[in-house]
């Protein structure tokens, strides 16, 4: 994949939920800013005729999917927000489109679902903030920067992570080395059992989530390990969990016993700061020293 330069078109698409129309009047004057240009496809301003919390019907927003990746002149493409949905586009994804067409694709939540897709073809897309819910907020100037200095650039194989983690992070110590696959903790969980579940078949795996309970945390992971999901992977960095009391003791109650390095506090998930991940990169996490080197290039 190429990474992005002034003057280039990237497209748009609501995968998921619908926002409001004063939110999307925001995205294109957004990409402007970062001297891009922005293609909203028909799903961001549409919204499903009986189900209101999603943007337009499977079928426009499987088309916008798939529009996106096709068009040449789109160098990449940015999901409008998460909510709902993108699980429901799974079993007409059409793979072979996404490989022939391969470029930045970027979201994170609900947008897990795809993301799980793309890595099972071998992919690398971003688990990064969105335009609606997340860049045109007041507050979110610092993650935007971040997010259009990485996509703007090359990011080769040797360039180190090693963000200022979030307060109350916690580690085990160790290294380890594999894809980096995950996102969000329900959304995995939803996909376990399914032909679309998450492949951790030694990776790192990344989870966060937001507003679960520490009972339905404890749920989640207790999904994950009887479907045999952590015993697969190698090594666990763990991003923001928001919006409700920290699972920090059910995380280690579940974790620890692995034996397997764990680096908690990552900034990236539902809170802020949220700093892109390439899920599907190769990579090696160090837990002691708080990093992810990438071991391939990712945007050349």
């Amino acid at each position: 994949m190429n990474h992005l330069r002034a003057g280039d078109l990237v497209g748009v698409i609501a995968p998921a939920g619908p926002a409001t129309p004063e939110r999307v009047a925001l995205v294109e004057p957004l990409f402007a800013r970062f001297g891009l240009r922005a293609r909203l496809y028909p799903s961001c301003h549409a919204r499903h005729p009986q189900h209101d919390f999603l943007a337009g019907d499977d079928t426009t927003r499987l088309a916008d999917l798939h529009a996106a990746f096709a068009d040449t002149e789109v160098r990449a493409v940015f999901c409008l927000r998460g909510g709902w949905g993108s699980a429901r586009l799974l079993a007409h994804v059409d793979t072979a489109l996404l490989r022939r067409h391969g470029k930045p694709f970027i979201g994170y939540s609900d947008v897990t679902a795809l993301h799980a897709v793309l890595q099972r073809q071998g992919l690398v897309s971003f688990h990064a903030p969105m335009p609606a819910s997340d860049l045109v907020l007041e507050g979110a100037e610092d993650d935007a920067a971040a997010l259009f200095a990485l996509l703007m650039n090359p990011l080769p194989a040797g360039q180190v992570f090693a963000p200022l983690r979030l307060p109350g992070a916690w580690s085990m110590p160790g290294t380890a080395s594999g894809r980096l696959v995950g996102g969000n903790l329900s959304v995995i969980a939803a996909l376990a059992g399914t032909p679309w579940a998450l492949d951790a078949r030694g990776g790192v795996l990344f989870i966060e989530d937001v507003s679960e309970a520490l009972y339905r945390v404890d749920r989640l992971l207790t999904q994950l390990r009887h479907s045999g999901l952590l015993d697969a992977a190698r090594a666990f960095l763990l991003g923001s969990f928001t919006e409700d009391d920290d699972p920090t003791p059910i995380l280690k109650e579940h974790l620890a016993p692995l034996g397997k390095p764990v680096l908690a506090g990552w900034p990236a998930g539902h809170g802020r700061p949220n700093r892109a991940l390439p899920m599907g990169a190769a990579v090696t996490l160090d837990a002691a020293a708080g990093t992810l080197a990438l071991n391939q290039d990712v945007l050349a």
